[in-house]
């Protein structure tokens, strides 16, 4: 039995202000001055005892090593107090090793499908792309078993195309220290405000096209 908790509680644990909450997980980035440095606190990581198949997922680059924790249940996926525990062993590491944290460092990638019908479109984006149905709600979204790609959230849309057809956007979601002024940049490159009314959950923009794409945080999310 997983001790689930919720968004709000993850966040105001103590020892895990390195981390923030994006729609797959909390993520935290360590940065390193080299691939030896970050290579390091990799190795740490893995020595670390009583770790489960799949977590925490790694990111190793030049600069620095992302970390993402998730717990996973054949219907669960979400935060709980195991995550907690591990993201405070894996900033004390850190810190131990002489890497510092940035949490405005993070940022995720979804992708939103939208039909009139969700159940028509599923089966052929599972096909497209070899994704599996996310365990704590099958019905609506997908994601890569690898834990690499981009999550596919499917929403049923309110007002359809007036050829019956469906539409796509994308979410971006940011650290809330950067939502405003991603918002902000996003404006002043063109776009416009389509809806704002749920901020700081999201916020949705359109460049000049009318292409859609949200700013959104986990702030609200609980």
């Amino acid at each position: 039995m997983t001790d689930r908790i919720s968004l709000r509680e993850f966040r105001e644990a103590e020892g895990t202000g390195d981390w923030r909450i994006l729609e797959s997980g909390a993520c935290a980035f360590f940065r390193a001055g080299s691939f030896a440095e970050g290579a390091r606190l990799v190795a740490a990581i893995a020595e670390m005892a009583d770790l489960e198949p799949g977590q925490p997922d790694l990111d190793l680059r030049h600069d620095g090593v992302t970390v993402r924790l998730v717990t996973k249940t054949d219907d669960y996926f979400g935060m709980s107090e195991r995550d907690v525990e591990l993201a405070r062993l894996i900033s004390r590491l850190a810190r131990k090793l002489g890497l510092a944290a940035d949490p405005t460092a993070v940022q995720s990638l979804l992708i939103v499908p939208g039909a009139p019908k969700v159940s028509d479109v599923t089966p052929f984006w599972r096909a497209v792309l070899g994704y599996e149905p996310r365990s704590d709600s099958p019905e609506e979204d997908l994601i890569d078993p690898a834990g690499r790609g981009a999550p596919f959230w499917f929403e049923q849309m309110q007002e359809p195309r007036a050829d019956g057809g469906g539409a796509i956007h994308i979410a971006v979601f940011v650290p809330i220290e950067k939502a405003e002024a991603r918002v902000a940049a996003a404006l002043a490159a063109g776009g416009r405000m389509v809806r704002d009314k749920y901020a700081p959950a999201w916020w949705t923009l359109a460049d000049p096209a009318g292409n859609e794409a949200d700013i959104a945080t986990t702030e609200g999310r609980d």
